[in-house]
């Protein structure tokens, strides 16, 4: 317990007999244990003082305004770190069906392209091969088309038998799916029927912006199977932000739940949106759920990879205990409150603090209980107690 000076006037006692004897009653009183002899020359024989530093005694009390701690029913409040990403349903990966190299790159990452855009050009072998295999595909199907439109002409004269007109009939519809098949592998690889060669050109499947690239100039480009994607366009017009919320917190948020979302680029701004689906599987190592939240975007406010902070305010609310946010002093890394003890003391008392709530008040965890007394700025205590201990 800290106490006021003594006053030095009240030393006096120690040049008499009479006053040593005194002064070892009043240090008796005080918790002090020593030697009282009637030997004004004997020291002490064991000196303990006991001090508890978060018990303090003032003279004024009054002078210092209360406050009661009391209860709202206000909703849980729960804060967690997440990013932001491309929306995977208006994704787009955009890949070769051929290996090849690449011999001309038209875009780069950030770029915003248009549907139709030529992204990238590429040199295929396999297109050349497809192609060639459709010249000849078109020239079987060309004879077999006049051998059967010759087969018809001499059976409609007597000329040839019906089992004849048969035969060219099947190789005709034989011939034109074989042709069927080339031409749609060309269309597969990239390549336009109508335009013989070897140069593959990607185009843009959608609108959207390059949010991943895989692929530079002159760059040798593998098969499919082995290969991942050479870009990757996103519709950015909405986005989402994806959140770790631990396994302990996750009763306290769910579908349709309201969230604050703040960005580093953006620390003056608070962008609102809704829980949108809270991911069923845990990951095995953060033991933590993912949590998406859709937010517009029109502006191009939110880019992939921005890191944001997310809080989350469930519809159901629960008697939570407040104080005042002046009575909350922050001190060596953790929140105080002084609560009224007795006439003249008041102790320090740690407290787990939550969010902010409206009149400014704060929410507090735990640490004191509704109906008890503590001082309604605790600032203004604090540096009373620290002038008086000078």
């Amino acid at each position: 317990m800290r106490k006021i000076r003594m006053r030095g006037a009240a030393l006096f006692a120690l040049s008499s007999r009479a006053g040593w004897s005194a002064l070892c009653g009043v240090l008796i009183l005080s918790g002090m244990s020593v030697s009282c002899s009637d030997d004004p020359k004997a020291a002490p024989t064991k000196s303990e003082v006991t001090l508890d530093p978060n018990l303090y005694t003032v003279e004024h009390a009054e002078l210092f305004q209360l406050a009661t701690v009391g209860t709202r029913d206000l909703p849980t409040v729960l804060n967690a770190n997440g990013s932001v990403t491309p929306d995977v349903n208006s994704t787009i990966h955009v890949t070769s069906q051929s290996s090849g190299r690449v011999v001309a790159l038209n875009v780069r990452l950030g770029d915003y392209v248009t549907k139709g855009k030529v992204l990238v050009s590429i040199h295929s072998a396999d297109l050349a091969g497809a192609f060639s295999d459709y010249q000849k595909a078109a020239a079987d199907e060309r004879l077999a088309k006049a051998s059967l439109d010759r087969t018809q002409l001499l059976y409609s004269h007597g000329a040839v038998a019906e089992k004849d007109l048969q035969q060219a009939q099947d190789a005709e519809e034989k011939a034109q799916v074989d042709l069927q098949n080339a031409e749609q592998h060309v269309r597969i690889l990239g390549g336009d029927p109508a335009h013989p060669g070897s140069l593959i050109e990607l185009r843009a499947p959608v609108s959207g912006t390059i949010v991943e690239q895989n692929v530079s100039g002159f760059e040798g480009i593998k098969s499919l199977d082995n290969s991942p994607s050479l870009l990757t366009i996103a519709d950015l017009s909405h986005v989402w932000v994806l959140c770790d919320v631990y396994e302990n917190d996750l009763g306290d948020v769910h579908l349709g739940d309201t969230a604050e979302i703040r960005l580093n680029a953006y620390p003056e701004k608070t962008f609102h949106g809704r829980v949108a689906d809270i991911s069923r599987v845990l990951d095995a190592n953060t033991r933590s759920a993912k949590v998406r939240i859709v937010l517009p975007n029109g502006d191009g406010s939110f880019r992939p990879g921005m890191f944001s902070v997310a809080t989350f305010r469930s519809r159901r609310t629960q008697s939570r205990v407040v104080v005042p946010a002046t009575a909350v002093i922050r001190l060596q890394d953790k929140d105080w409150v002084f609560r009224k003890d007795g006439a003249q003391q008041f102790r320090r008392i740690e407290v787990h603090t939550g969010g902010e709530v409206s009149d400014q008040m704060q929410q507090i965890r735990e640490g004191v209980k509704p109906g008890e007394q503590i001082v309604a700025n605790a600032l203004e205590f604090s540096s009373a107690v620290a002038e008086q201990g000078k």
